[in-house]
């Protein structure tokens, strides 16, 4: 735990990656070398470090920068949760101010649309129970989401606060409606039995008082709460307001005054609560793509135990379990099909209609549907680990994430709530002193007015419910956008970089020619390519290896291995070396080719890669390999094109076959000969010249590049490493989802911006109508409920956004 004292703190913080003493040492003194720490004391068994330090010199997120320079990891948590009692942007960074104040508490990020928190924190500093009491101590309601039960606990948490808010609605309309009758029937003239009924002062303290304290009691403990902890939100304008209008009217009740402003308070909240009513409902549209996905899992399995077949809850499907799949039936969990052909409908994982053909040693993926055979398949996958499970994760985080641009809407809603109450002050002192010097009535509705339309509810919703709808968006169509500012970047990007193997092409490279260019047998020379590339897990030599095998060629294992990172392999095979790779690699060894350079040429003009086979130093054959590009990477390339992108191809293949892949998709800008390891060079290279630049690739070999992007763009039928590094993933596995992502990005952007204008200039130009006297508090009222419903509605209007068209 964190010890707070005048001078110093001390942190316990979980240590991963130590693989003996001497790295707890290592840890020990690059800690102890830090400004400010005292002492530092590394456990080795317990994987812990406990640190003294000065916190005035360093800080915890400066401790843990040092463990992680030293190649160690801080091992971190991370928790969501629930919070209910937000009411606008001024609750949601009061409490993202207070947690990311507390000892051991990394970052915090609260999102207004969506009532979540994401917090990362430092276990042995704090608990997630300790987190969530900080919130219970500020005045709101907070429950950590448990996200194998969150789905159905999140829908009635949803449900719950609008059957609140209508039960208030209802209570405060049925005692308004005659406050309003009486309102209307005084502005008529109308002198009758009713109007006199209606217009007796006490009837009219009765019907305000239960409007005032139950219905509006939720606006009396938020607005306490939010002064208690020393900040201000919209229920302090709220609250200031009507009981300006209510204490106001029942002094004069008892000075037998005649101005009354009972309506003008009782209404005022009824329509503030109708707000706060249509705004939860809307609210709880925006993350219908979450729970569509989730609802989307299949409840039971049928797996084989004991040589019988048994139906299970999903969610007790182990790893190795072989899971029985019939036509028409979800599939539960990811994995291997074992035994049995059919066609699976993935447009859940794709956004893809078109069924896709599985065979046995095809995997599967939970949550898509079975349409035709039956099959049995091994699970490999299951719980949090599935596709659907990350799919969730990764569009709940990038929900839950903020956009750059909302930190203008959060630093304007910091300093908006005291700047409103001082110009509500001054307009009550401008108009009582000067304007209509004595009348304390005037001053008092202008006053109300001001403080009412001025709340800044849809300035603090206008960025993240539109994130929330086009996160969700992107979900369903196949593109998963791992954080806010992903998809804030890419509607700014002016160069698109693409990997050329599994991205512009199938990844599936075949063998289309083989020469033999010395006097050893045709099978001899395939052999011996097939021993070299067997080990090899690049798509060129897995070409060699394939079109051995269908030629029915047997290749042992060589005695000695070599890869040579873009430049081929080296063997040892019964006492001879064998080469396969770039003519490069021939160079390196002294083999000449020179009397074969146009036989390559030619075909490298085709766009086919040439390897080279050379035995004991002696050109022996070679082999040409040719990729198929994807059917929709020409178009795609031209609708970039289109939009203004300025389109590269990056590769390790040579310039003449980098060319002729490139010209056949409409490219021309070319980078290659290019190492894996020098393609996040050529990203930076890009970056420093100006350019904004994604970089789009499936390999392990593209991850730095990737993760040096400003946006990195995995196709998603590509490794793990590629998908982890990547800020978006393109689930359906060709270049069309980098336009969605682009057009989607830029769709949702055009919408947060409408929010923010609509917001600021209802804002701008309310508080000078107020305070000038144009608006009653009634107008008020309703026109600032408008205004939160408005930009929520303006977000769902990206539901209707199709990013592939």
């Amino acid at each position: 735990m964190t010890d707070s004292r005048d001078k110093g703190s001390v942190s316990t913080i979980k240590i991963g990656g130590m693989s003996c003493a001497a790295c707890a040492n290592r840890v020990e003194r690059g800690l102890a070398a830090l400004p400010g720490v005292n002492r530092a004391a590394v456990n080795f068994a317990t994987e812990k470090a406990a640190i003294d330090y000065d916190a005035a010199q360093v800080s915890l997120p400066e401790l843990v920068k040092k463990i992680e320079d030293l190649g160690y990891q801080a091992i971190k948590e991370k928790i969501e949760l629930n919070i209910t009692g937000m009411s606008c942007a001024a609750c949601s960074a009061r409490i993202e101010k207070g947690l990311n104040r507390l000892a051991g508490v990394y970052s915090a990020v609260v999102n207004l649309a969506a009532e979540k928190a994401v917090v990362e924190f430092n276990p042995g500093d704090i608990s997630s129970n300790e987190i969530k009491a900080k919130i219970d101590k500020m005045g709101y309601g907070a429950r950590i989401i448990n996200h194998a039960a969150d789905g159905d606990q999140e829908k009635t948490a949803w449900q719950d606060e609008v059957r609140r808010q209508k039960l208030r609605l209802w209570l405060a309309a049925i005692f308004s409606l005659p406050l309003l009758a009486a309102m209307v029937l005084h502005m008529t003239g109308s002198m009758g039995m009713l109007a006199g009924i209606l217009m007796n002062p006490y009837l009219q303290w009765g019907l305000a008082t239960p409007v005032q304290f139950i219905a509006g009691r939720q606006f009396y403990r938020s607005a306490f709460l939010a002064l208690k902890n020393g900040s201000a939100n919209m229920d302090v304008l709220v609250a200031l307001g009507t009981s300006a209008a209510y204490i106001y009217s029942v002094v004069n009740v008892l000075r037998q005054a005649p101005d009354l402003y009972f309506e003008t308070s009782a209404i005022l909240i009824t329509l503030i609560i109708l707000g706060k009513l249509l705004e939860a409902a809307a609210k709880g549209r925006t993350s219908e793509a979450i729970k569509a996905l989730m609802g989307l899992q299949a409840k039971t399995a049928r797996v084989l135990r004991e040589g019988q077949e048994k139906d299970i809850p999903v969610a007790e499907v182990l790893a190795g379990d072989i899971v029985i799949v019939r036509p028409g039936e979800k599939i539960p969990v990811d994995g291997v099909i074992i035994e049995g052909v059919s066609a699976v409908d993935e447009s859940m994982l794709t956004g893809e209609s078109l069924p896709v053909d599985k065979k046995t040693g095809d995997e599967v993926t939970g949550a898509t549907l079975n349409k035709l055979g039956a099959f049995k398949f091994k699970a490999t996958k299951v719980g949090r680990d599935t596709a659907l499970a990350q799919i969730v994760r990764i569009v709940e985080e990038a929900q839950g994430s903020k956009a750059p641009i909302q930190r203008f809407a959060d630093v304007v809603s910091g300093y908006f709530v005291p700047a409103v109450i001082g110009i509500a002050v001054l307009t009550f002192a401008v108009w009582y002193f000067v304007l209509d010097a004595g009348n304390f009535s005037r001053a008092l509705v202008n006053f109300t007015a001001v403080l009412v339309i001025a709340c800044p509810c849809a300035l603090g919703l206008a960025t993240p419910t539109s994130i929330m709808v086009g996160t969700g968006k992107g979900a369903e169509n196949g593109i998963l956008i791992k954080g806010a500012e992903h998809l804030e970047h890419a509607h700014r990007l002016t160069t698109i970089v693409l990997d050329k193997t599994g991205t512009i092409t199938k990844g599936q490279p075949e063998v289309t020619d083989m020469l033999v260019l010395s006097d050893m047998p045709e099978e001899t020379v395939l052999a011996a390519a097939m021993q070299a590339e067997k080990n090899s897990e690049h798509p060129l030599a897995q070409a060699v290896v394939a079109y051995g095998k269908a030629k029915h060629i047997a290749a042992g294992e060589p005695e000695q291995f070599t890869a040579v990172p873009g430049h081929g392999v080296v063997i040892v095979s019964s006492g001879k070396k064998i080469l396969v790779g770039t003519r490069k690699l021939m160079e390196e060894n002294g083999v000449e080719y020179e009397l074969h350079i146009p036989a390559i040429e030619a075909l490298e003009q085709q766009g086919k890669t040439v390897m080279l086979l050379a035995v004991e130093n002696t050109l022996a054959g070679l082999f040409a390999v040719a990729d198929t590009i994807k059917e929709t990477s020409a178009a795609a390339v031209s609708e970039l094109t289109r939009l203004g992108l300025e389109v590269w191809m990056i590769t390790g293949d040579n310039e003449r076959t980098a060319r002729a892949i490139a010209q056949r998709v409409g490219i021309s800008r070319v980078m290659a000969e290019v190492l894996p390891e020098n393609k996040a060079k050529q990203i930076e290279a890009l970056k420093k010249a100006g350019q904004v630049v994604a970089m789009v690739g499936d390999g392990i070999n593209d991850a730095p590049a990737l993760a040096t992007a400003d946006v990195g763009f995995a196709i998603g039928t590509g490794t793990d490493v590629a998908m982890e590094a990547a800020d978006i993933t393109l689930m359906r596995g060709d270049l069309t989802g980098i336009v969605a992502a682009i057009k989607l990005s830029k769709a949702t952007m055009r919408n947060i911006k409408q929010n923010l204008f609509w917001a600021l200039i209802y804002n701008s130009l309310g508080i000078p109508f107020a305070a000038a006297g144009y608006l009653s508090p009634v107008l008020a009222g309703a026109a600032m409920a408008f205004s939160s419903v408005s930009v929520v509605t303006n977000a769902l209007r990206l539901k209707q956004v199709d990013p592939y068209k």
